[in-house]
């Protein structure tokens, strides 16, 4: 496994790091398969509660690496459709901290994301007019449920990098804070959900949230599949006697194998086919 990314864990909190700070961590095609690879084996990591991605150095993604997008074959494209799939199929809440560049590819590994917080030294585009290709189709359609077609247009037909404060205007991030408070902030961010906050709740909430971005509501069998998992878990009584004793809930709950083997069927290389092009910076 590449160096170039890398991971490090602590009190259910798994940080995926994308290190290649001289590049100001512009993805190449092995970051990309690294990310995939990554991103599946935290899917089945019932100890994983919260995963972070963020850059090395002061830069969270300058985008793709250019070198990349002449590749004769499909290598590079599949790769990265195949990455940004691992990351949005998480069942865990994802969250990008950024800072310095979010270009091109780093948006859309940072929209691929559940949240974003950002620090005021963040820049944002979405660049591929630059280099006349065209943005992956996924990572598009992102965009413009987050953002709006007006603020998706201005982005990809100009190619202007925008500041943090109009990111946070248009809802390309979530929050926006001063350097040396960012990091702050994320860690009791994280802390909470990982510590404080019951895992059920969180991982149906996602998985009911996106398929409502993703068709418009949610079937039934998902919506069985989720009451199934509360009816057997300990975790609404835990909340409702925590919350009348004035403490913190401790919240057992974790991945159950029936929904790890879903995660699994949905987050494998041979479900990421939907039609699109490598990613851009």
């Amino acid at each position: 496994m590449t160096d170039l990314v890398q991971i490090t864990a602590d009190r259910g909190v798994a940080t995926v790091t994308l290190n290649r700070a001289e590049k100001r961590n512009a993805v190449n095609l092995e970051m990309w398969v690294a990310i995939g690879e990554q991103c599946r084996r935290l899917a089945l990591d019932s100890g994983v509660r919260v995963v972070v991605l963020r850059g090395s150095g002061d830069h969270f993604c300058a985008g793709a690496d250019i070198g990349g997008l002449g590749a004769a074959d499909d290598s590079y494209s599949r790769a990265n459709r195949e990455a940004e799939a691992a990351i949005t199929q998480l069942p865990q809440p994802t969250i990008a901290f950024i800072r310095g560049s979010c270009v091109g590819g780093g948006v859309q590994i940072a929209t691929s994301c559940d949240l974003r917080i950002a620090d005021s030294t963040a820049r944002f585009g979405i660049t591929p007019a630059r280099l006349g290709v065209v943005y992956p189709t996924r990572a598009l359609e992102r965009a413009v449920r987050l953002i709006g077609a007006s603020a998706a247009k201005h982005l990809l037909l100009s190619a202007e990098l925008i500041d943090a404060q109009r990111a946070e205007r248009i809802g390309l991030v979530d929050e926006v804070h001063a350097p040396a408070d960012a990091e702050e902030r994320l860690d009791a961010f994280v802390t909470l959900l990982a510590t404080e906050r019951s895992q059920l709740t969180q991982q149906a909430s996602k998985a009911m949230i996106d398929e409502i971005v993703e068709h418009g509501s949610v079937s039934d069998d998902l919506a069985q599949r989720w009451a199934r998992e509360m009816s057997t878990s300990t975790d609404p009584a835990e909340g409702v006697a925590a919350f009348l004793e004035r403490r913190t809930p401790k919240f057992t709950w974790t991945q159950t194998s029936a929904i790890t083997d879903a995660t699994a069927a949905t987050t494998g290389p041979g479900n990421t086919t939907r039609s699109g092009n490598g990613g851009t910076s």
